[in-house]
């Protein structure tokens, strides 16, 4: 699930909730990431902002991993930088997937299960 930057942000917001996610990738022409939006960033931006693009609220500055990284620098991004998903890129910035803290969650819950 992506957004383009011009999307409204009462628009993401009702996408998220309808999704049940809490962080949806901004990807500009190319599937090229230009941002994160979180649910956080929704709930900071003023009310009357609704009608605004999603653009004014992102995270543009995204910390990201590459699709051969090791699991644990997309870990140690999350758990150092306080943040709850990391995007996956490939050549150019292009979006290849997202790695969140449930993912992580998921992960140690199938390892506890053995």
């Amino acid at each position: 699930m992506t957004v383009p930057p011009e999307e409204s942000i009462e628009s993401v917001d009702f996408e998220m909730k309808v999704a049940n996610v809490r962080h949806i990738p901004v990807v500009g022409p190319k599937n090229r990431l230009v941002g994160v939006v979180s649910d956080r960033d929704i709930l900071r931006a003023d009310r009357t902002a609704a009608t605004r693009p999603i653009a004014d609220i992102m995270t543009r500055e995204v910390r990201t991993v590459r699709p051969d990284d090791p699991a644990r620098r997309a870990l140690d991004l999350l758990l150092n930088n306080r943040i709850g998903c990391v995007p996956v890129v490939g050549d150019d910035l292009q979006l290849l997937g997202i790695v969140t803290e449930t993912s992580f969650l998921r992960l140690a819950l199938e390892a506890l299960a053995d």
